[in-house]
């Protein structure tokens, strides 16, 4: 299911002004005090924010912020959808796995060499 809109704009409060939302999902650390947290893909920035122990879909404050040309994937789907990040494990929904790709997508398009034959 998607994030909702109101849950996208309790986010966007920590990211700059100018940066735009691009993707945002839900994931889980194992063995973590404040297991759940939210991804927020943007222009700019892959921002982890935690949501807190009472409220599950509300982000609460900042975890970290990683430049935008960082890989999340692979998705290991072998039991439980996961990727790792910076040493980390997060677990996912089966049904975020194309929002992960998706955010890989677009930053190995960015990453990839002009084409040389522009006009063919």
């Amino acid at each position: 299911m998607p994030v909702s809109s109101a849950i996208r704009a309790q986010a966007r409060r920590f990211l700059d002004p100018d940066d735009e939302i691009q993707f945002v999902f839900p994931a889980e650390v194992l063995n973590s005090a404040f297991p759940s947290v939210l991804f927020v893909v943007s222009r700019t920035a892959i921002t982890i924010l935690s949501t807190g122990a009472r409220r599950r879909k509300a982000p609460e404050k900042m975890v970290s912020r990683n430049p935008r040309n960082v890989l999340l994937g692979p998705v290991d789907s072998h039991l439980v959808p996961s990727f790792t990040l910076y040493g980390i494990r997060y677990e996912i929904d089966e049904e975020y796995i194309s929002v992960v790709h998706a955010a890989d997508a677009g930053i190995s398009a960015d990453l990839a060499p002009p084409d040389p034959l522009p006009d063919l």
